[in-house]
């Protein structure tokens, strides 16, 4: 089976890594060797060709940009690290609680269909509420 490429006119998907270094500094703002020393430092990971070539992404440009705006506000870039891993920290606890949440609303589901629908006062499943958009969590114990 061939691989899948966008036709003409097709736009990549964000995480493809599609530009040159030039090409990223340009759509960043930054200088090339700019993008060279975050890269030293961990602050972006381009992808490479088989040649060793770097090639950016449209995301990693997003990053690049963040990172200027970041520093031209007078952060640091020691700040400038602490603050992304945080927001990496943030997507990947927010990625998690949707997808407890969908397990949550699964079992909910699995115990209405259970009981047949109807809510069991004193039967081993307990009432069901509905679920909300709540960012709280509510964790309790069956007393024994």
């Amino acid at each position: 089976m061939a691989a899948m490429r966008p036709g003409a006119g097709e736009t990549p998907p964000p995480d493809a890594a599609v530009f040159v270094i030039s090409v990223a500094a340009e759509l960043s703002g930054l200088h090339p060797q700019t993008l060279r020393t975050y890269e030293r430092m961990g602050l972006i990971t381009p992808g490479r060709t088989a040649g060793g070539g770097r090639r950016y992404s449209f995301l990693d440009i997003e990053r690049l940009r963040a990172i200027a705006e970041l520093t031209a506000s007078g952060i640091g870039i020691e700040g400038v690290r602490r603050i992304l891993e945080l927001e990496n920290t943030v997507a990947a606890l927010r990625a998690r609680n949707a997808e407890l949440a969908a397990e949550l609303e699964a079992a909910h589901e699995a115990l209405r269909h259970a009981a047949g629908g109807r809510r069991t006062p004193g039967g081993n499943l307990p009432a069901l509420r509905p679920t909300t958009t709540s960012q709280s969590v509510v964790v309790w114990r069956r007393p024994r």
